[in-house]
């Protein structure tokens, strides 16, 4: 679908659909009331005789507006008026978007964008606008023999802005937005491949094409490379299955001095989980395919960056492989050494993905990197302490922490911070080895964390557990795309940081001797 920018009146536009925005006391936007008012109380007419409330999310698609151009006016819900934040905007929109797709018209212009949403610029309401459009129109029907044809995608959607000076702001936001959502869709397509088609070498191979497009570096390692590195602990993992394994390593330089610290990403990429020979039950087995998920989301925020330019020198790591039982499989009661030369008592080989991440850290030292970000759909643990609201949260500098809850908050895409306190280390010892692989039921997702943490003492290092936030189950199940937005927001802050900005929550701008004072104040 093409985006567009534009400043102009609504009863001026001559397209099919003109989208705005009512609120639950029947008040109009400044949009809905020069509509109502060139209409001569068309749709004040309309409120008055309850066709619709207000609500928030609701909508209602009106015909041949009297005096208006357009061929529809679609009002859309807003909530209340006082409570109306940066998530009613992103609901108000995934609404108008879904809306749309039911009705025949071909190109809409949206003054949703124009709302005010406290703390929030134009430059972020028209990121926003593209990113949740992006996300709403998405359909996975790759392997369906019928495409549902009840869905229609507009071919244009225009957004507007309050003013002709706004338009360079928007701009800026409609590019960052699709790049987001460019990122989100990878991140879903992958994460919704079935594991017979999404193995590791497809994903290594789909890795190594992002990239040459888009005209980063990769590397993409085999067993044989993997061996030589000593990377016992995720070669393991891989023993059960006749996929061979793949590490894969991109690079993006995008920093004015090429000698600036890397940020490292390091996504979890089980492209099939099983749960090798600690075998995991039958029912909901298939959802397994989605234990690349954070490989696929870091793919995902590592193309969001490098096509948004980022002035940043960033790595993605992405341990790949699949966890299967056979002959050859890794055992219960197995020690294996790990890259960084711990050993590790497994004492279930269900809890394979801190065994491929551990390698994947260890790796990531030889980068002097500024920040180390690893992601994973690690435990089953996170979801029963968080649900599938929040990511959970670790790192081994709660300043990090901060930035990243910050940015999740900015864009929706929320986390919690967890404790990763030394006296749950205790629970993953060994009389065998170095460490177990697993503490046991309490505490799992924090055991999980602690058991990472010890391979990466060599930089700042945050975990984000996103087993409850990567897809959702159920009729509509399917991959998330999160933490991409929270990734992305992090790097554009770290960005912005590098380019001597002052980071604010929805604008960031120029550090001045001013606006310093004005912070201190």
């Amino acid at each position: 679908m093409e985006f567009n920018i534009k400043s102009g009146s609504p009863e001026k536009q001559r397209v099919a659909c003109v989208i705005v925005g009512v609120y639950e006391s029947r008040k109009l936007t400044f949009a809905a009331d020069l509509l109502d008012r060139i209409s001569n109380g068309f749709i004040s007419d309309v409120l008055r005789h309850g066709d619709m409330e207000g609500k928030l999310g609701s909508t209602l698609v009106l015909h041949s507006v009297p005096h208006t151009l357009c061929d529809r006016v679609m009002l859309v819900g807003l909530g209340k008026e006082r409570e109306f934040r940066a998530k009613e905007y992103r609901e108000a929109v995934r609404a108008s978007v879904k809306a749309l797709t039911q009705t025949s018209a071909v190109e809409a212009v949206s003054y949703l964008s124009e709302l005010t949403v406290k703390k929030h610029d134009v430059e972020w309401m028209i990121e926003q606008a593209a990113v949740v459009t992006l996300d709403a129109l998405y359909r996975f029907d790759r392997f369906k023999s019928k495409v549902d044809e009840s869905v229609r995608e507009p071919r244009k959607l225009t957004l507007a802005v309050p003013r002709r000076s706004d338009l360079a702001d928007g701009e800026k936001g409609l590019q960052r937005g699709l790049a987001i959502g460019s990122g989100m869709r990878l991140a879903k397509d992958l994460g919704n491949l079935p594991g017979n088609v999404c193995t590791p070498s497809y994903l290594g191979e789909e890795a190594r094409q992002m990239a040459a497009a888009f005209g980063a570096d990769a590397e993409i390692l085999g067993p044989k490379e993997i061996a030589e590195l000593g990377m016992g602990s995720f070669l393991s993992v891989a023993k059960g299955s006749v996929e061979e394994a793949r590490l894969i390593v991109l690079r993006h330089h995008g920093a004015k001095d090429k000698g600036d610290k890397p940020i490292v990403m390091v996504g979890k990429g089980i492209t099939f989980d099983s749960g090798g020979i600690s075998l995991k039950p039958g029912e909901g087995m298939d959802e397994m395919k989605y234990d690349m998920c954070g490989a696929a989301t870091v793919l995902g925020a590592f193309r969001a960056a490098v096509e948004m330019n980022l002035p940043l020198n960033l790595v993605a790591i992405v341990p790949t492989c699949e966890n299967m039982p056979n002959g050859n499989a890794l055992k219960p009661g197995d020690i294996v050494t790990s890259m960084s030369g711990q050993t590790i008592e497994i004492l279930n080989t269900d809890a394979e993905g801190r065994l491929i991440l551990c390698d994947a850290l260890t790796y990531a030292e030889r980068f002097d990197p500024a920040t180390v970000i690893d992601v994973a759909t690690l435990t089953g643990a996170c979801v029963v302490a968080l649900g599938h609201i929040a990511t959970a949260l670790y790192s081994n500098q709660d300043s990090l922490a901060r930035e990243l809850l910050a940015a999740g908050e900015e864009v929706a895409d929320r986390a919690w911070h967890m404790p990763l306190w030394d006296e749950y280390q205790d629970m993953l010892k060994s009389p065998f080895a170095d460490m177990a692989n697993i503490g046991g039921r309490p505490g799992g997702s924090i055991t999980a964390a602690c058991f990472l943490s010890r391979y990466a003492k060599a930089y700042d290092w945050a975990h984000l557990d996103i087993a409850g936030t990567a897809w959702k189950g159920g009729k509509d199940k399917g991959a998330t795309a999160r933490p991409v937005p929270l990734l992305v927001q992090f790097l554009q802050d770290r960005a912005d940081i590098a380019l001597g900005n002052v980071v604010r929550r929805g604008r960031p701008r120029r550090e001045t001797p001013e606006t310093v004072d004005d912070e201190q104040d």
